[in-house]
């Protein structure tokens, strides 16, 4: 690991007059794979929201040396920093290439050949689909044309907000194996997940958020020994 590549500090942010995060603070290093886990409603998605800049918040964060607070969504995501969204938001009348283009961006005919063969690589039933509606994809193809979507971009930081939501742990388990294989390519991960075993099954380190608070962090391998923890979030005692 090369240091830190976001640096959340004090952060509070909310909707209208009422906060839904308390002076949040973590870090995630360069190479690293990190989940934030939390039940519904604990502030994961507001935390996602603030760090792209979709809502405003107080604090600092910090990005690749960049003053995030000070940029708009747009610049931020020039930055490296690329969430693949809960729900997928794909558009339903567009192909799978159509839809994966529009994460190239501005990039250059070479970037996006070499986007396409990692997407593909990765995911060949996209190859397969590639002319098809992406309205047509079962639910598990949907997250993978999200995923690849966002890895065309070449981020730097790849947020993923609850992708294991209502699919099956095959496909899951398919999609870690991805995030862990970016990874290897130099991507960092931020995990945003109510499904700590999958979270945890491929993190490095994690972060527990309660009611607007990071509660809990440390290695994965620490956090699971915690009883409480494995009570509240893996269902086991």
């Amino acid at each position: 690991m090369n240091g830190a590549l976001l640096k959340v500090a004090g952060l509070t942010a909310g909707y209208g007059v009422a906060p839904v995060l308390f002076d949040v603070g973590f870090e995630i290093a360069r190479g690293e794979i990190v989940a934030l886990v939390g039940s519904n409603g604990a502030g994961k998605t507001t935390l996602l929201r603030a760090i792209s800049r979709l809502i405003d918040a107080r604090g600092a964060i910090e990005f690749d040396g960049h003053d995030l607070l000070a940029l708009r969504p747009e610049q931020v995501f020039a930055l490296g920093l690329v969430q693949v969204p809960e729900g997928r938001q794909l558009f339903p009348r567009m192909t799978v290439e159509e839809n994966l283009l529009i994460g190239a961006g501005q990039r250059t005919d070479v970037d996006r050949a070499r986007g396409f063969e990692l997407v593909y690589t990765n995911f060949p039933i996209l190859r397969e689909r590639r002319h098809q509606w992406a309205g047509n994809l079962s639910g598990g193809e949907q997250q993978m044309c999200a995923l690849g979507r966002a890895l065309m971009a070449q981020p730097k930081l790849l947020v993923v907000d609850e992708m294991s939501l209502g699919l099956a742990p095959k496909v899951v388990d398919h999609l870690l194996m991805v995030l862990a294989a970016i990874r290897e390519v130099g991507v960092t991960v931020l995990v945003i997940e109510q499904d700590a075993f999958a979270a945890f099954s491929v993190a490095d380190r994690a972060y527990v958020i309660e009611t607007g608070h990071i509660v809990r962090e440390g290695a994965v391998a620490e956090l699971e020994r915690d009883p409480a923890l494995r009570k509240a979030y893996l269902g086991v005692a």
